[in-house]
């Protein structure tokens, strides 16, 4: 068997499609799918992470996981609230001070997006 490459076919890189980072894995019952428009899905931190009795483990998952974070990426907030504020941090730090984050709202039943840019 023989495989051929198409001379059109481009190999994409991981930074070339969307993501939708999520801060922290949430438990089986929250259904966050209609997030997927944006992207897949790239869990922080599962929900057995702990900022308060492994402060330093956590922060280098949270910036080892963001460190290819950019325009094309969305950061959903769900989780502790400390957590939530260091991915902050990161995203912003490795996107030019600027995050796209993603916001449920409860009357239309849809994320909509909110473009934070800390230059302005």
């Amino acid at each position: 068997m023989e495989l051929r490459v198409s001379p059109h076919f481009i190999l994409k890189d991981k930074r070339d499609k969307m993501s939708v980072y999520i801060v922290e894995k949430p438990s089986d019952n929250k259904n966050i799918s209609s997030a997927l428009e944006y992207g897949d899905f790239e869990f922080i931190l599962d929900s057995r992470s702990n900022m308060m009795y492994s402060p330093v483990p956590t922060i280098n998952r949270i910036r080892k996981k963001l460190q290819d974070f950019s325009d094309k990426d969305y950061l959903l907030l769900i989780g502790d609230p400390v957590a939530i504020g260091v991915c902050m941090h990161y995203a912003l730090l490795n996107n030019r001070s600027k995050v796209k984050l993603l916001k449920w709202d409860n009357r239309d039943y849809k994320y909509n997006i909110i473009e934070v840019n800390i230059n302005v």
